[in-house]
């Protein structure tokens, strides 16, 4: 996959080589995180071209990492990873804790995104906490551009299935929830540098709706798998 290889024999040279190559660890991170269809993988790498993603597909297709089968019910291709791809899982899992831990979080927060935080909360959301019934919570970033300012989570219990969709237009549904915020403060809820109570103490996060989603919204929402990772101190 590299244009230049290390030329060294050792393994960890060779799973450089595979994995060091731009946006490929990113992609087995989305199919880790349950995204099988071309669309699915191109909301969480919103910046890939399409030919880059199909060429970064191909090239993992090709060492074994995944495999492309044909969804039998809309004929679509879907893409999943072999034994040797679920083999990365801790890989990738230890690179999320090690940045966690000991990155600024401050690098992280100059790379907003709403529709990728947005598709994060959407798959990550626990409907646990949540009524049976069709709930819909409307998202507001005050501080986005038009387009990208409103977006609306539907939860809803489809033959005892919980199916959560993301939508940027109304869905015409009541809504139960109204989240406003800017980008940067849910982004910080999101990654686990701030909760959502504390949002709400210094002003950056206003909730109105039912009382039920309002006090658990901390449990309910989609957060980081690495949130709960402590923050270290460099030395």
């Amino acid at each position: 996959m590299a244009e230049k290889g290390y030329g060294q024999f050792c393994p960890v040279a060779m799973a450089s080589e595979v994995l060091g190559t731009r946006w490929t660890i990113l992609v087995i991170r989305e199919l880790l995180n349950g995204s099988h269809r071309f669309n699915d993988l191109r909301r969480g790498l919103p910046l890939i071209s399409p030919a880059l993603l199909s060429k970064r597909l191909r090239s993992l297709e090709d060492l074994g990492v995944v495999r492309r089968r044909i969804d039998p019910d809309g004929r679509t291709p879907l893409y999943e990873l072999t034994e040797a791809g679920h083999e990365l899982r801790p890989v990738i899992m230890s690179m999320g804790r090690w940045g966690q831990r000991w990155l600024e979080s401050q690098l992280s927060m100059k790379n907003l995104d709403p529709s990728l935080l947005m598709w994060d909360m959407r798959r990550n959301l626990d409907p646990r906490p949540l009524p049976s019934h069709r709930v819909t919570i409307q998202f507001l970033y005050h501080d986005v551009v038009r387009g990208q300012s409103r977006w609306w989570l539907v939860i809803d219990n489809i033959e005892n299935e919980v199916v959560v969709d993301l939508c940027q237009r109304d869905p015409g549904f009541d809504i139960d929830l109204y989240v406003v915020s800017d980008l940067r403060s849910m982004t910080a809820i999101w990654m686990g540098i701030m909760t959502v109570q504390e949002a709400i103490d210094r002003n950056k996060l206003t909730l109105t709706g039912t009382q039920h989603l309002k006090a658990n919204m901390q449990t309910w929402l989609g957060l980081s798998v690495f949130a709960t990772e402590t923050k270290r101190v460099k030395p």
